[in-house]
């Protein structure tokens, strides 16, 4: 769903497309997170599942950021938390990978947890203030949960650094 999610945030001043965009947005994590949960409950969490849920979510979310930057909804300082964000989600990544060939899991925690949901908030956010322009909470709300994400971020990020520095003799 993310190619159709960035072709509709192509064009910034279509307010329609936005709105499809984030209607289509909300119902992507609606369902990452149900599928998430149903998996649980039922007990038929798999390796695969363990693998790709992480990897659809830091694509959705990095694919969100680089569209709202492209079309100057995330611009100036608010640049700054975005980079956060990426940044951190490629680094963890690679000390996923490192710690995997030594046969090391990094687990995610709860708090990295609510770094998502913060993420996915804010981009939501700002994905649905430009399909209501004149609803100007909702470009602020995902400001403010943008910068709060970041400091997620680093925080996160510095918790899953410590723990791999553990394993890097």
């Amino acid at each position: 769903m993310v190619p159709m999610l960035v072709a509709l945030l192509w064009n910034r001043n279509w307010e329609t497309g936005y709105l499809a965009a984030f209607a289509l947005y909300a119902l992507m994590g609606i369902t990452d997170y149900f599928d998430g949960y149903l998996a649980r409950a039922q007990g038929t969490v798999s390796k695969l599942g363990i693998f790709l849920d992480p990897i659809a979510d830091k694509i959705m979310v990095a694919s969100v950021i680089m569209m709202l930057v492209a079309v100057q909804l995330i611009e100036g300082w608010a640049i700054i938390p975005a980079l956060v964000i990426l940044l951190r989600e490629i680094a963890v990544s690679g000390l996923r990978e490192f710690l995997a060939g030594t046969k090391v899991s990094l687990p995610v925690s709860q708090l990295a947890k609510w770094k998502t949901t913060l993420q996915i908030i804010s981009l939501g956010a700002l994905i649905l203030g430009n399909g209501f322009p004149n609803f100007q909470i909702a470009e602020t709300l995902g400001l403010i949960t943008l910068w709060l994400a970041a400091a997620l971020t680093l925080m996160t990020g510095w918790d899953y650094l410590r723990v791999g520095l553990k394993h890097m003799d």
